[in-house]
């Protein structure tokens, strides 16, 4: 059975660091600690009010990862100009709007389909792999796939933010749905959101699922046993969760 790979999203790193004005902690030192522990990638969200990953973390980054760096944004003409120019190995499209504390929901493809399938072509042609990140809705990944992209991602905050088990588990039962007719119809898929060492083995049992991308829980876990252990924690939940489906 193939192992799901692990990203790991650190803008909370750089939200801790803009709080204070100060130049740590630094999210490149982040960087060398997550990749160590046996993260396979390193996702940051370089925001339209920049209230965490900054320009300059992110080309740091780039610069010095050696495995692979997601950047997620906004479809808007700076961002897509400004991925043109770096060329990350990956891009991710996700909604943003300025008053949420973090992403709300997933992107509604359907809503803006001919724009985002123009953004997803132009990066393409940079040779960029591009992701749409979504609700696990059928329609939606039908709109995705309809873009031409080869890799979406599965919002599961529905799931994360579920109150009684009856409701996690309708929520587990919808993404589950999802993965499997997005594997079906061959597009890689990928899930987060709102993961914690509680609620993450669920998702990972979900065979067709290829990454979790997972930030604000590792980082809130590191606090108390350090990034490395974190992330390592992290990884060895999701790996014993696939070896056990």
């Amino acid at each position: 059975m193939k192992r799901p790979l692990l990203g790991v999203n650190i803008d909370h790193v750089a939200t801790l660091r803009q709080a204070r004005g100060t130049r740590y902690p630094d999210p490149v030192e982040a960087v060398f600690i997550v990749e160590h522990a046996g993260a396979d990638g390193i996702t940051v969200h370089l925001r339209e009010d920049r209230r965490h990953i900054q320009e300059r973390d992110i080309e740091l980054i780039q610069a010095i990862s050696v495995t692979r760096l997601n950047l997620e944004m906004a479809v808007t003409d700076a961002m897509i100009c400004y991925a043109e120019k770096i060329k990350p190995e990956h891009c991710c499209f996700v909604p943003e709007k300025r008053e949420e504390l973090t992403t709300e929901g997933g992107l509604d493809v359907l809503a803006q389909e001919s724009r985002i399938k123009e953004a997803c072509q132009s990066l393409k042609k940079e040779g960029i792999e591009v992701s749409l990140f979504i609700d696990p809705e059928i329609n939606q990944i039908e709109a995705a796939q309809r873009c031409e992209v080869p890799v979406i991602e599965i919002h599961t905050g529905a799931y994360a933010d579920a109150q009684t088990e009856r409701e996690r588990e309708y929520e587990l039962h919808r993404v589950i749905k999802a993965v499997q007719f997005a594997h079906q119809a061959s597009l890689i898929v990928n899930a987060g959101h709102g993961l914690h060492d509680q609620n993450v083995q669920a998702i990972a049992r979900i065979s067709e699922i290829n990454e979790l991308n997972i930030g604000h829980g590792i980082i809130a876990r590191s606090i108390f046993v350090g990034l490395s252990q974190a992330v390592r924690e992290m990884k060895n939940l999701i790996l014993a969760a696939r070896s056990h489906s």
